[in-house]
């Protein structure tokens, strides 16, 4: 199995969900779309992992709700004790940064504003959602915890370093 699938387990340990649900709920650690995440569930069944059962539904197309089977579960607990690959870092801005000094610097600038603002929405909108969970019944996961703070770390980071950058670059106009 690949990490995906090991992903699609780790949600599927907490409850059953449709593979639409599944594929929103990664989405905020691991960038999945519909055509992944469909056929990998079909094959997590035919392999034992995960089982469906169809829910009719009247206003739209009948859906399949997934849940861990006790292979799913023990293949989980399995991968849980190996090491994590190194971490993987894809963000389109960082190559723009690398090559700046071969476009308009107020691109540069204009494209660091831009990630300035995104980290402040996005902190905006962490904190929210954090503030909901902390007094929500039953009381998050560790797991949703750990993850909720290491996200707002990292946009954290993110901003503070956007924000020295632009500083870098008005010292330098």
């Amino acid at each position: 199995m690949n990490t995906l699938a090991y992903g699609l387990l780790s949600f599927l340990s907490f409850s059953p969900d449709s593979g639409y649900d599944l594929m929103l709920k990664i989405q905020s650690c691991w960038p999945a779309k519909h055509s992944q995440i469909y056929p990998l569930l079909s094959q997590m069944e035919n392999d034992g992992y995960v089982r469906h059962v169809l829910v009719t539904q009247t206003d739209k197309p009948d859906k399949k709700v997934y849940s861990i089977t006790d292979t799913g579960r023990d293949a989980l607990r399995a991968w849980l004790s190996v090491p994590a690959n190194e971490p993987v870092t894809r963000d389109e801005l960082t190559l723009k940064i690398f090559a700046m000094d071969q476009g308009n610097p107020a691109d540069i600038k204009r494209q660091l504003e831009l990630r300035v603002n995104y980290c402040r929405d996005r902190l905006h909108w962490l904190d929210r959602k954090i503030e909901i969970y902390s007094t929500k019944e039953p009381a998050p996961s560790r797991g949703m915890r750990l993850l909720m703070q290491r996200g707002r770390f990292s946009i954290q980071s993110d901003l503070s370093w956007a924000e020295w950058a632009l500083e870098q670059l008005q010292d330098e106009s």
